[in-house]
């Protein structure tokens, strides 16, 4: 089932396009003058107005060797495209492709049978053209692939500021939680906070709560996916966020990624715990800080805790019952091209990092202005997220997670962190409800996929 209307028909396209635009919340071209072209839709949640004009360029290039084709990109959003995918589904009105959701949301859809399998999609880019491992997080328990690696992140890397450092006595960066929480404090003013870690019930707080998690020692799931969230490194994890709550602005406990970014690069606090976007937003929104940026993989409970890094492995899918199967495929193979590709990465430099064999060393890479003025730190997060790992990848021992996605849509973790540092509630009542949840969650509808 496509769902997709006869683009002859314009009126009732235009009917049933404004319906559906009003249950996504998502922004459909206008209907105008009749298009003869047929209609590809490409969602994602990555739209900042540079990569809105990279994506235009693709597109431009794509259109002009396929003239009867004509592609729509529409916005979702990190939070919000579990309901909005929902909705499409319902209404047969699915995208044609959809980039940079994580690889556990392409996981969960693939096991509900919503996604359609992307190897074919990989051979006409060609595997081999990938970094080694990049598309391992994708690969479903069937043995085909449930997405394709757009890029890699490494969304949880602490940031900070030399001069901060320096007028704070601090000659290096900490290297576990109490020199982090002691740093904090030193640089803390009257004016800066210490940090801007999320406390929002959000996809952020759980997602970088879960980082924590791993850098107690602990996990969520075991390997074989027993749930383990009921552990001695959740409570020290619980612990130590509930103790830098104090370092963070009292507007934290509703924080998600756009506020905590924020407050970093517009100077509100001394460290930051982002991706990459941290450089082009600095770059172009305070650029007297840009010299004295320095980002580190965020510390662990000790010094010898294994890292641990946030990498969403941002990917390419196509829905089950997109219209138009050839050129959707043709259009997903078409954003590798080297020009379109780089071009895309640049769009926000070091923040999505190439998945592609050279294109980090290419000079239209690496010529760039960010990435020269940046090197050092696009090479220490590359680093960190070609060993980064999800809540659907939280080792390379770990089975696929396909429940992760829906475990983070329901915020149950994120829940839990409210619950210990805003509410004051006990750490045992909260891990316990959040066990219930995420157990109820990981038994229903075991048997799909």
């Amino acid at each position: 089932m496509t769902g997709k209307p006869a683009l002859s028909d314009t009126s009732s396209l235009c009917d049933r396009r404004s319906v559906l635009a009003a249950a996504l919340a998502l922004p459909v071209a206008a209907c105008g003058a009749p298009d003869d072209r047929k209609l590809l839709r490409w969602w994602s949640p990555q739209a900042a107005p540079a990569q809105a004009r990279a994506y235009k360029a693709q597109i431009k290039r794509f259109e002009a060797a396929n003239p009867g084709y004509r592609v729509a990109f529409e916005q979702t959003s990190d939070d919000g495209y579990p309901a909005q995918f929902a909705a499409a589904f319902a209404a047969g009105q699915v995208p044609n492709i959809v980039t940079h959701l994580p690889s556990f949301a392409a996981q969960s859809y693939y096991a509900q049978g919503l996604v359609e399998p992307m190897d074919a999609v990989v051979a006409s880019i060609g595997a081999d053209r990938f970094l080694p491992g990049a598309n391992a997080p994708y690969l479903a328990t069937d043995g085909r692939l449930s997405a394709v690696a757009l890029g890699g992140t490494a969304v949880d890397m602490l940031w900070l500021r030399r001069d901060l450092m320096e007028a704070a006595g601090l000659a290096a960066p900490p290297r576990d939680w109490d020199e982090l929480r002691d740093a904090c404090r030193r640089m803390q003013t009257a004016r800066i906070y210490g940090a801007p870690l999320p406390f929002g019930t959000n996809s952020m707080t759980s997602l970088v709560f879960i980082s924590f998690i791993h850098r107690a020692g602990g996990q969520v799931f075991a390997p074989d996916l027993t749930l383990t969230l009921d552990s001695p490194a959740t409570y020290a994890a619980l612990d130590f966020y509930r103790s830098m709550r104090e370092f963070c602005p009292p507007s934290a406990s509703s924080f998600g990624w756009a506020d905590s970014l924020n407050a970093f690069v517009s100077g509100a606090t001394a460290t930051g715990i982002y991706g990459g976007r941290v450089l082009v937003n600095v770059a172009r929104q305070n650029p007297a800080m840009a010299r004295q940026l320095l980002c580190v993989p965020y510390p662990g409970q000790t010094a010898a805790t294994p890292a641990w890094t946030f990498n969403d492995f941002p990917c390419l899918f196509i829905p089950k019952g997109a219209s138009e199967m050839a050129a959707t495929r043709a259009l997903a193979v078409s954003l590798y091209e080297p020009e379109g590709y780089i071009g895309q990465m640049l769009a926000a430099p070091g923040h999505v990092l190439p998945v592609l064999r050279g294109i980090t060393n290419s000079p239209d890479y690496s010529g760039n202005p960010i990435t020269t003025m940046f090197a050092k730190e696009i090479a220490t997060m590359t680093a960190a997220a070609a060993a980064g790992h999800n809540l659907g990848f939280e080792s390379a021992a770990h089975a696929p997670n396909v429940k992760a996605g829906e475990i983070i849509a329901s915020n149950a973790i994120a829940e839990m962190v409210q619950r210990v540092t805003i509410s004051g509630e006990p750490a045992k009542a909260a891990v316990a409800r959040a066990t219930d949840r995420i157990a109820a969650i990981m038994r229903a509808g075991t048997d799909r996929g």
